[in-house]
């Protein structure tokens, strides 16, 4: 042992019995209590000098499947990294969460000499492994650092320089740890502090090229203190999906968010950022985003913080399914009933669009959409957009009514005009919607011997009841819907041709909700409004929202609001839990043929068995708790769910 060695062992010995050190006084005290933690938490033995440890190749290749996305996301901004401090003698390291060694770059002359020193590929460098170091003690703090020379706890380690700075992910969890070490060095600690500055102005550039990687089908947002740098290199950088809440950010901008609320109540600040809405920080709404494109002036581009009101100069780069023209082509303003019904998504973006140049025309439409798409809803908003918002709309369920029953129902009768008829008589749904909206739901399901009285009703405009000579003038405006196929029921004679051009003067067909892009919108929205009922706040877990979106909806939105109801009604304390959820839902968690095949592997190819056993004894070990699995395991919770789905591991209650 060098005489180096026994110095730097007798202060950690000093130091952990509580004895004064001499060097204490120019230590960085987040060094010093790393030592503590050596001591006291990991047990670590200040006299052993520990070989580093090299984790073998097949468990290091399971640390690098897991990390292969964002790897190679990273590649450029580490080789540009290592390039600028390869000729001072510097290596670079790329860590998981864990301080495993996942990506390496060194000079190949020097190898064996790095992997005695553990600077090398599979090197485990984590606190409790390593003891205090550059990368496990960022990995304990969640802060850059320098753990130069003597600061190592491990006496192995002090002809050592170090520098490290954590990558987080979109939601603010440890993501990685970059790394760029030295065997030599100047002995003052301050000659690092350029190769600090490098390594965390690199760990910023990756942490924003895997947002923008994680979210280009989302809005990104990018902010600037000054307008001279909005479109040059803004430092803060969040990613709002259609519905205008916060999808990710990188750190920079996690902290001013964070900045934000602490003027806020305690409660409302340890909330989650993700999946908050931007207008909470940011005094700006969602339709708003695309005038904030560099074609505008930045001067024009100005937005304030909505907590302190402070200015920010912004950049938005839009999904990339609307594109600029879309958007210029939107019409100018959206009556208010028809921009309610979605959240951003670009079918019913153009769906609406088209309805609100409609809504003042004596046209009749047809809404096409699978059943539970909301074809009612959009009918109702066309309606109270319009001219005719005073007066009735009238819905009539066509498939609902008796054959029997519904000639009367639609067109009425007078007293006596057959057995079973009411007294004074009926004025009929027909003539209910006088001025208004007819609303003809399941207009397929209607028998041929009505079609042909309503298309008299259409064509004439006025209807005859049951009983009377004289028909009866109507102004009515007629939207049918359907979920069936109607040019396909004329061809098989089932429903009249006539009487389809008569109707379909424009047809609008709604999109699936299993493909609108609002989906996370559409659930907030209507969570809200159950809240506002039962007065309480209701919010999802992240293993309930991660059922929600992997859930198809046969149903669709009618079959999502009744999921809601259920979900509402069991919560406990307003949040919904992964079991709060119907059966049918949890049941599906299972594998189905959709996306099935398109899984990729989380876990090393060719070892399928030993991954499903390590999945279902990492599952066991954390209760079945998702959210801890994926933590363990480095992945996301998607990962999880999915390989789930692929093994046929079905959820435990």
């Amino acid at each position: 042992m060098r005489q180096e060695q026994v110095a730097h062992i007798d202060e950690l010995m000093r130091a952990a019995s509580g004895l004064p050190v001499p060097s204490c006084g120019t230590r960085d005290s987040v060094i010093m209590k790393s030592w503590q933690r050596c001591v006291s938490e990991h047990r670590l033995d200040p006299v052993v000098l520990r070989e580093p440890l090299i984790l073998p190749s097949t468990q290091l290749r399971e640390h690098q499947d897991a990390m292969d996305e964002f790897t190679h996301t990273a590649r450029f901004g580490v080789e540009t990294l290592y390039r600028d401090v390869a000729g001072l003698g510097y290596v670079l390291l790329l860590t998981d969460a864990k301080g495993i060694t996942v990506d390496f770059i060194g000079d190949p002359t020097f190898d064996a000499t790095l992997m005695r020193a553990g600077l090398y590929l599979g090197a485990d460098w984590k606190e409790p492994s390593a003891g205090t170091c550059a990368v496990g003690t960022c990995i304990a703090t969640g802060e850059a650092l320098v753990v130069h020379q003597t600061d190592h706890f491990d006496a192995t380690h002090i002809p050592l320089t170090c520098t490290a700075a954590p990558v987080f992910d979109p939601s603010g969890a440890l993501a990685a740890v970059l790394d760029i070490s030295a065997l030599r060095s100047p002995q003052p600690k301050e000659s690092q502090l350029l190769a600090l500055q490098l390594v965390k102005s690199v760990a910023h550039k990756i942490e924003t090229a895997n947002l923008l990687n994680r979210f280009r089908g989302e809005f990104i947002l990018r902010l600037a203190p000054s307008p001279e740098f909005a479109d040059v290199d803004p430092p803060y950088v969040l990613a709002v999906d259609s519905s205008g809440c916060i999808a990710g950010f990188n750190s920079k901008a996690r902290a001013l968010l964070r900045r934000e609320l602490e003027a806020r109540p305690p409660a409302d600040a340890v909330r989650p950022l993700v999946g908050r809405r931007l207008s909470e920080f940011i005094e700006i709404a969602i339709d708003d985003l695309p005038r904030l494109g560099p074609a505008s002036p930045v001067a024009q581009r100005m937005v304030r913080l909505a907590g302190t009101g402070t200015p920010m100069f912004a950049h938005c780069q839009l999904p990339a399914r609307i594109s600029t023209r879309s958007v210029a082509a939107a019409p100018p303003s959206l009556p208010a009933p028809l921009a309610g019904l979605h959240g951003g998504d670009a079918a019913m973006a153009t769906v609406t669009a088209r309805a609100a140049r409609l809504v003042n025309t004596q046209m009749n439409l047809i809404v096409c959409g699978e059943t539970g798409t909301g074809k009612e809803f959009l009918a109702k908003a066309i309606h109270a957009a319009g001219a005719r918002s005073a007066r009735p709309f009238v819905a009539v369920n066509c498939a609902a009514l008796p054959e029997t029953l519904i000639e009367g129902e639609l067109f009425g009768y007078e007293a006596g005009a057959f057995t079973g008829a009411v007294a004074r008589g009926r004025k009929g749904l027909v003539l209910e919607a006088d001025g208004g909206t007819l609303f003809l739901d399941e207009i397929g399901d209607m028998p041929l011997t009505l079609q042909t009285r309503l298309l008299r009703v259409l064509a004439e405009r006025e209807v005859t009841p049951l009983g009377r000579t004289r028909p009866v003038p109507v102004n009515i405006r007629v939207i049918a819907a359907t979920h069936r196929d109607l040019l396909a029921e004329v061809n098989a004679g089932r429903f009249r041709e006539d009487l389809y051009f008569r109707l379909s003067g424009a047809v609008l067909t709604l999109p699936p909700l299993r493909r609108r892009a609002d989906f996370e919108w559409l659930v907030e929205r209507l969570l809200e409004e159950r809240g506002k009922a039962a007065k309480t706040r209701f919010s999802l877990s992240p293993d309930a929202r991660d059922l929600l979106r992997a859930y198809r909806w046969p149903g669709n939105i009618r079959e999502l609001m009744n999921t809601l109801d259920f979900a509402c009604a069991l919560a406990a304390e307003g949040t919904i839990q992964w079991e709060d959820l119907p059966e049918r839902l949890r049941e599906a968690d299972s594998p189905h043929e959709a996306g099935a095949a398109a899984l990729s592997p989380a876990f090393p190819s060719g070892e399928g068995e030993i991954a499903q056993d390590r999945l279902l004894a990492a599952l066991r070990a954390r209760s079945w708790n998702i959210s801890a699995v994926a933590r363990d395991l480095g992945v996301d919770r998607t990962t999880i769910h999915r390989r789930m789905r692929r093994y046929g591991i079905a959820r435990r209650v």
